[in-house]
């Protein structure tokens, strides 16, 4: 399940997840966990003002810091693209995840801000709900499989 909304700079995407909140917060905040739904490879610092990088297709990488750690609720980090030209710099815009109980669920709710155009909007909604699916079959408990988007010469 989920719901899209975009506003001239924001994308919003939720999803329920078949796994309680402190699970799915895990995915986030550990780095194979991290990386069994998003990514090839990354480092992390998981505290508050914590940079990360990751090579998230093999040929896109991203960075950023984590800027509010509040498990199992709440994460936020700065997003953007390394790479001369990138449109949507390291840093330059603002993922917030929130994370409610629905039951033995949780209801994900992401709000990422900051983005420069309705490009970025449309590109941005369409990664996140990839990887908001890869996530939701991983806190399940599944296998997601192999990503189609990393680029066969990893």
């Amino acid at each position: 399940m989920s719901s899209e909304a975009m506003s001239q700079d924001t994308v919003t995407v939720e999803r329920r997840i078949a796994a309680r909140p402190d699970t799915v917060f895990s995915f986030f905040t550990d780095r194979e966990r991290w990386l069994s739904w998003m990514g090839v490879d990354g480092d992390f610092i998981f505290e508050s003002g914590g940079p990360y990088h990751t090579n998230v297709t093999g040929a896109d990488h991203a960075s950023g810091r984590l800027l509010e750690i509040d498990p199992p609720r709440r994460l936020v980090f700065s997003w953007g693209w390394t790479g001369e030209g990138a449109p949507v710099p390291p840093g330059s815009s603002i993922v917030e995840i929130t994370l409610e109980p629905d039951g033995e669920a949780s209801r994900l709710t992401l709000v990422h801000s900051g983005l420069p155009s309705a490009e970025a909007c449309a590109a941005h909604e369409e990664g996140w709900e990839h990887y908001l699916d890869r996530l939701a079959v991983r806190a399940q408990g599944g296998d997601p499989g192999p990503d189609e988007w990393v680029r066969a010469s990893v």
